[in-house]
């Protein structure tokens, strides 16, 4: 697939290292084009063989997928801007819609998540899937915790769209797990809350634990 990645951050960097681990192209955008041209730089120095580049924002249209790599309210500003580019696309929302300064409450209604709200802004057509927000960066760049791979959540309304990205996700070395439909983004924020209000306690994990199932 033809990955583009909106967003230069450690996130763009850890979903970017899975999806060339798993032989895909990826594009990288931001508003700055130079950290874009640093990060496919270090990808393309970390990853032999890896076909990652900067792309401008117009370039979105020949890709297969496009994640959100950026936060909630630039994600809703992003599906706006980018308008009927994203018709028909996959579009991953990574965001958590979390009030950083307390960690303690989502800032989105109780009735809706970040991932509905993005949709709801998006061109008519563009499949929203909720996932990789239950990662942190680091441990995406690793591709496990503990020695065991990733769990990544998968939640959207359209089962090709949810498909996609699962095969994203298991191609770099993760496991992926679909939710069913997008109205269970408000859960996985939910649960996303609370892990990231774990990591700054005496007792956190400096941002490198997981959320995995775990079965007999």
């Amino acid at each position: 697939m033809r990955v583009f990645i909106v967003g230069t951050g450690n996130m763009a960097g850890g979903i970017a290292t899975r999806a060339l681990a798993g032989g895909h192209t990826v594009r990288l955008v931001g508003t700055d084009p130079a950290k874009a041209a640093t990060l496919a730089d270090a990808l393309g120095a970390r990853m032999a063989d890896a076909d990652v580049a900067p792309a401008v924002p117009d370039a979105v249209g020949s890709a297969d997928m496009v994640v959100l790599a950026v936060p909630f309210d630039v994600a809703k500003q992003v599906v706006v801007e980018y308008g009927d580019h994203l018709a028909g696309k996959t579009v991953v929302d990574i965001s958590n819609p979390v009030d950083f300064a307390t960690f303690d409450s989502l800032t989105v209604p109780p009735d809706s998540s970040g991932a509905q709200q993005i949709a709801a802004a998006a061109a008519p057509g563009t499949r929203v899937v909720k996932a990789f927000n239950t990662t942190f960066a680091g441990a995406l760049v690793a591709g496990e915790v503990g020695g065991l791979p990733l769990d990544v959540f998968i939640a959207g309304d359209d089962a090709a769209a949810r498909d996609q990205v699962a095969d994203l996700v298991s191609s770099g070395g993760l496991n992926p797990v679909v939710v069913g439909g997008l109205r269970h983004a408000r859960e996985l924020e939910g649960i996303q809350l609370l892990h990231m209000a774990l990591q700054n306690r005496p007792e956190g994990h400096g941002w490198m634990s997981a959320i995995k199932i775990v079965a007999p």
